[in-house]
């Protein structure tokens, strides 16, 4: 479904992505995982093209969701408002008629407040909203127009506990075609950066770890003893 191939990027004189090859069939949750610097947001940005690589190919899906680190949402909007506002935003494929382009949307947001359980505060301000369910509403929004494709960068930065227990189960979920709601939805190919090992052994079917650019591991979580372990040995 999505083959990365000898991707290079630099920025100046510095290096940032070399030679990222890597193959993502259907319906896996790929942890990348690496410290700071490794270049996980920036393989990232290349993957929703916000940035061109120097060098190689990618082939993605065309539609695609992304959950950037900082989450940028309208606070003074409600959350339904919110939804909604963002759906109009959304290019509309021609074959549409305008009543589907002006109903479709609503339909869609009702979808996915109950998909990711923010059905309780869907009459909220969003500055009203804790953490967590800030982080609900930047994926429902990345869900609109049910990508295929589904990229979240440090999604559980800055969560409490109990959040983080919520959100690493949403994903989960997401990942299976599972929700709160009560319309079907397909499964979804999820990548997520992380430097949260936790994270990628409760979350994910795979691991990739980066270091200074550069692929140091690419293993199934379930073929790894011990997943610190490799990640020290790697990052050295």
């Amino acid at each position: 479904m999505i083959n990365i191939s000898h991707i290079n990027k630099s920025f100046g004189a510095q290096q940032v992505l070399r030679d990222i090859t890597l193959e993502i069939p259907e319906g896996q949750v790929l942890g990348l995982l690496g410290p700071n610097g490794a270049g996980k947001s920036t393989l990232m940005k290349i993957l929703i093209g916000l940035w061109r690589a120097d060098s190689g190919n990618v082939r993605v899906p065309a539609c695609i969701g992304y959950l950037p680190e900082n989450n940028p949402l309208y606070e003074e909007m409600y959350v339904t408002e919110y939804l909604e506002y963002m759906s109009a935003l959304t290019i509309h494929g021609q074959s549409q008629t305008t009543n589907e382009a002006l109903t479709g949307p609503t339909t869609n947001v009702n979808a996915l407040i109950d998909r990711v359980g923010l059905t309780p505060e869907r009459h909220k301000h969003i500055r009203e909203l804790s953490k967590g369910y800030r982080q609900r509403v930047g994926l429902a929004q990345a869900l609109l127009g049910n990508p295929e494709l589904l990229i979240l960068d440090e999604p559980t930065t800055g969560l409490d506990p109990n959040q983080l227990v919520e959100i690493r189960s949403l994903i989960r979920n997401l990942a299976h075609g599972e929700s709160l709601s009560t319309f079907d939805f397909r499964p979804l190919t999820i990548i997520l950066s992380t430097h949260i090992m936790q994270e990628v052994r409760e979350m994910c079917d795979r691991v990739v770890i980066l270091d200074h650019g550069e692929i140091r591991a690419d293993k199934m979580i379930n073929e790894i003893d011990n997943l610190e372990d490799l990640f020290h040995q790697m990052t050295k």
